[in-house]
């Protein structure tokens, strides 16, 4: 679906680059984690992605279509729910008249189906600069999935969710996916994304350090206490004793720990990659 070709982006003709030569491919069917060090590029890579900034070389192209021409076809079928944001003084119900006609594809049913979600039915008449933060993030993000784009980013998107609305999020997402979509969660809160993934991206600036599938870690990586004779590439001290990531053995399938997986791929990316392409 997204496809990065040699990517090169600074934000002044005299500063670091950003990206140099970056290259990464996203594909349909999955819900991805972005995953990255502050700084690491993250969100300048999902503004890249949406058309809002030019890169220097190189180009972003969703299903071919290189995404900076903001073509009909593409935005109308691609949507981000950026870290921060405003609405207008309007109610939910004008704001949903409003937008909705640029999104082919919105359903009115999906609108307030994903509200019910959040436990916000009822509300199109509610105005939305009186809403709390919480509250304005949930009506966007139902809003964002009622558009049913066939690409749909998020940046932090929850953020200013109370435990509730996390677990109701994620209920959200499972209820959204669709086969021919493609969700996109750039986050630092991985605990609350963990089990709604079915890949994940870690990338710090110009390399893609992992790139894989939930299923491709499992098959590759174990989140368990430590063992004698294990050789760890990431160990963490518990109140129990010493958990690691380690490379699984044969038929060994645990849950995957994303924030160890985060931390053993930064830490010892070579390890990491070593790892995954020894079995190729």
């Amino acid at each position: 679906m997204f496809t990065f070709n040699e990517i090169s982006f600074s934000y002044n003709k005299k500063g670091v680059e950003l990206f140099n030569n970056f290259s990464m491919n996203l594909e349909a069917g999955n819900v991805y984690g972005l995953l990255g060090k502050n700084g690491a590029g993250k969100s300048t890579l999902i503004y890249l992605m949406t058309g809002l900034l030019t890169p220097q070389s190189g180009e972003v192209t969703m299903d071919g279509i290189n995404v900076r021409r903001r073509l009909p076809q593409t935005m109308g079928d691609l949507f981000l729910v950026p870290e921060e944001f405003e609405l207008p003084r309007l109610t939910l119900k004008k704001y949903v008249d409003i937008n909705a006609p640029f999104y082919p594809r919105f359903s009115m049913e999906d609108m307030e189906r994903y509200l019910e979600i959040f436990e916000m039915g009822g509300m199109m008449d509610a105005k939305l600069h009186a809403l709390s933060m919480g509250q304005k993030k949930k009506v966007f993000m139902a809003f964002a999935f009622a558009t049913n784009t066939r690409a749909l980013i998020m940046d932090e998107p929850t953020n200013g969710l109370d435990i509730p609305s996390k677990s109701q999020f994620r209920k959200l997402i499972t209820t959204g996916m669709t086969d021919d979509k493609m969700i996109l969660i750039s986050t630092h809160q991985v605990r609350d994304i963990s089990d709604i993934l079915d890949h994940v991206a870690i990338i710090d600036h110009s390399k893609v350090l992992l790139n894989a599938s939930i299923a491709d870690v499992v098959s590759h990586i174990a989140f368990r206490p430590l063992r004698e004779g294990d050789h760890p590439i990431f160990v963490l001290q518990s109140p129990y004793g010493p958990l690691g990531a380690v490379p699984a053995q044969q038929g060994e399938e645990t849950k995957v720990d994303l924030e160890m997986l985060f931390n053993a791929t930064i830490q010892a990316p070579e390890s990491i990659n070593q790892l995954f392409t020894s079995s190729k």
